[in-house]
C-alpha cells in the first residue's frame, strides 16, 4: 500500500465517481481514487444499482447461482463495502436495480423497473442531491457509449452529464440543497486497445502464452476504433496498480482471481503501461491539454 502524500499546504479536493454496478468503480479508475485518497483528498463512488443481475464469472463461487437473487444482493454489498475500504473512499448507493446485459438476437425487452428503463429527469434529480451534498470538485462518468454498450452504463452517462448542468442551477429544484457547479467532467477510458496490444507483446517477449480467449478479445478489438485518441488525461498511478487489484478481488463473485485482469505481472504492467486514462469532457476552468492530473487548472478548494 502506498503511503500518503499529501502537505498540510495541498489544497484538498473531492472527487465523484458515477458508476453502473458494484465493480465498475474497481475497474475503472480505481488506481487513480486510490491515490488521490492517499493524496488527502476526498474521494466518494455511487454506485447507482445494486448489480442483482450480475453473471457469477468466478467458477469459485458458482454455487451462489443456486441460491436466488436476495443472497447475491446482500453478497454484492459485502463485496462493494470491501472494495471501497480497500480503495479509501466513500460510497452510497443510489437504489435502483440492475437491467441486465440482453443477449441474443433480437434482444429480450429489458426487465420492467430495471435502471435503464427510469426516466432520466428522476434519476437525475437523486444525482444532483449527491452532488450538491457531496459538492465534487470533479466528476468521473461514463462516456455516450458507456465504455461498452450495457444499458445501465449508457444510462449513467446520460444522467451524469444532465445532473453536471443542473446541480449548479439555483432554479433546478432548490429543495435538492444548494447549488454547486461542478469544475471538470471526465469520461473514464479503461479499455484502451493499444494498451492491451502492448501489454500482450511484452508478455510474449518473456515467453508468455495468452488464453484463446484473450486472444480472440484482442483480434475483436482491432476491429474497432480506437479510443485512444479521444484521450486527455493520463494519470501515473502504477504504485497504487496493487490496490486497484486488491479492490478488483474483493468483488468476487464478478472477479475470477485467475482471470484476464490478472494475465500480466504486477512489474510488467507498471512499466509497459504505468497510467489511467481519462478523457476531460466538459470543464468550467482552464487547464492544458494534455494533462496528468484530473485537479489540473482548479486554484483552490472552495
Amino acid at each position: 500500500m502506498s503511503e500518503k502524500t499529501s502537505s498540510v499546504d495541498t489544497p484538498r479536493y473531492r472527487l465523484l465517481a458515477i458508476h453502473a454496478h458494484p465493480d465498475d468503480e474497481s475497474s475503472k479508475g480505481a488506481a487513480t481514487m486510490a491515490r488521490y485518497v492517499d493524496e488527502g483528498h476526498r474521494v466518494k463512488v455511487l454506485t447507482c444499482t445494486g448489480g442483482e443481475r450480475g453473471d457469477i464469472l468466478n467458477p469459485e463461487m458458482q454455487e451462489l447461482a443456486d441460491q436466488g437473487i436476495g443472497d447475491l444482493i446482500e453478497v454484492r454489498r459485502e463485496e462493494m463495502a470491501q472494495a471501497a475500504s480497500i480503495l479509501g473512499v466513500e460510497h452510497e448507493w443510489l437504489g435502483y436495480v440492475d437491467s441486465g446485459l440482453p443477449e441474443g438476437d433480437p434482444k429480450p425487452p429489458l426487465p420492467e423497473g430495471c435502471f435503464a428503463l427510469q426516466d432520466t429527469e428522476e434519476v437525475t434529480k437523486n444525482v444532483v442531491r449527491v452532488v450538491r451534498e457531496f459538492r465534487p470538485h470533479v466528476l468521473i462518468t461514463y462516456d455516450e457509449y458507456g465504455g461498452y454498450p450495457h444499458p445501465d452504463h449508457i444510462k449513467v452517462h446520460a444522467v451524469s452529464v444532465r445532473a453536471w448542468e443542473a446541480a449548479g442551477d439555483p432554479n433546478y429544484h432548490p429543495e435538492l440543497g444548494e447549488p454547486w457547479e461542478v469544475k471538470k467532467l471526465y469520461y473514464t477510458h479503461g479499455f484502451i486497445r493499444e494498451r492491451f496490444e502492448n501489454l500482450a507483446t511484452a508478455m510474449y517477449e518473456r515467453g508468455a502464452q495468452l488464453p484463446e480467449h484473450v486472444l480472440r478479445h484482442l483480434e475483436m478489438w482491432r476491429q474497432l476504433p480506437d479510443i485512444f485518441s479521444r484521450v486527455t488525461t493520463r494519470v501515473n498511478v502504477a504504485d497504487w496498480f496493487e490496490r486497484r487489484d486488491d479492490a478488483l478481488r474483493a468483488h468476487r463473485t464478478q472477479i475470477d482471481p485467475k482471470g484476464a485482469f490478472f494475465l500480466a505481472d504486477m512489474d510488467l504492467q507498471q512499466q509497459v503501461w504505468p497510467t489511467e486514462e481519462f478523457e476531460l469532457a466538459q470543464s468550467r476552468v482552464h487547464s492544458e491539454l494534455p494533462e496528468s492530473e484530473l485537479f489540473a487548472g482548479l486554484e483552490s478548494a472552495d
